[in-house]
């Protein structure tokens, strides 16, 4: 039986100062969210385990989510982040690398004011020395940098990326172009893996649907096929409009209509075999 993977979700101790982008809109984040209720999630809604994903740009948070992934078993994998354009980040690397729960490292593009950014190529330099590891580098973007993100792949063959929340289209504008194009574009890239996550907060939060969500999973499925997706709860930024088991209950539905083994694949699968677990 393939074990069933939430590839993405977030842990944090909220104050004001690190977590500034949560405004009054976001009431609901205004609070710890530890591994303790990351277990209750995860049984509610019957997933075995989960990889946790930076949430800022800190070693100190990253040594802190590998301390956690050390205490709690169904943390099974950490997405973290490490300064990839600075001169001695191979020295980073090198003491980042030991730890064995280390999957993968993040930075978050779209929060950079200049939309080429992961083109830059200090960026790129850091990046190229993943090579040598069997570290994944997760894509953080908006819809509007996919067309830089088809370069920086392209810089990279032999590199594994997997890409955060399908690009973040414009669900809550009902806009599919030029998200389709470019991401099926991007999708011809066989090291590029995609995570389903992050969608509903996309959307209107308080008048989303299943079935406008729809169109951009069946785009996302016939791009990647089940062979290169990965589920995800994008917890608990995902409280924002949905509850955890909501969540799995909405993708269920969509991939009701696939066979047992391509369901087991996004359900678990992919994620297992791309990042280690």
């Amino acid at each position: 039986m393939v074990e069933k993977i939430d590839a993405h979700h977030h842990l944090w101790r909220y104050n004001k100062e690190n977590y500034d982008w949560i405004d009054q809109s976001m009431g609901v984040l205004r609070r710890d969210f530890l591994p303790p209720d990351l277990e209750k999630e995860l049984r509610s809604a019957g997933i075995d385990g989960a990889v946790a994903v930076q949430a800022q740009q800190t070693l100190s948070e990253t040594a802190w989510l590998l301390s956690l992934a050390d205490q709690f078993s169904f943390i099974r994998g950490v997405v973290g982040w490490a300064p990839i354009a600075s001169e001695d980040f191979s020295t980073h690397l090198d003491h980042l690398h030991s730890h064995r729960k280390l999957r993968g490292l993040r930075h978050i593009i779209q929060g950079e004011p200049d939309d080429n950014f992961i083109l830059n190529p200090n960026f790129n330099r850091g990046i190229a020395c993943l090579k040598n590891t069997d570290l994944i580098y997760d894509v953080l973007i908006f819809e509007r940098h996919l067309p830089a993100a088809i370069q920086f792949v392209d810089r990279h063959p032999q590199q594994r990326f997997v890409l955060d929340h399908v690009a973040k289209p414009r669900i809550r504008e009902q806009l599919m172009d030029p998200w389709r194009q470019n991401i099926t574009e991007l999708a011809k890239r066989e090291n590029v893996y995609c995570k389903i996550s992050g969608m509903v907060t996309e959307a209107d939060w308080s008048a989303w649907s299943q079935q406008g969500l729809w169109p951009y999973l069946e785009v996302v499925l016939d791009a990647f096929s089940p062979q290169r997706l990965m589920a995800g709860s994008d917890w608990p930024v995902c409280l924002l409009a949905v509850s955890y088991s909501g969540w799995f209950e909405v993708l269920n539905a969509f991939l009701e209509k696939l066979t047992v083994r391509e369901k087991e694949r996004i359900l678990g699968g992919t994620a297992s075999e791309v990042y280690g677990l």
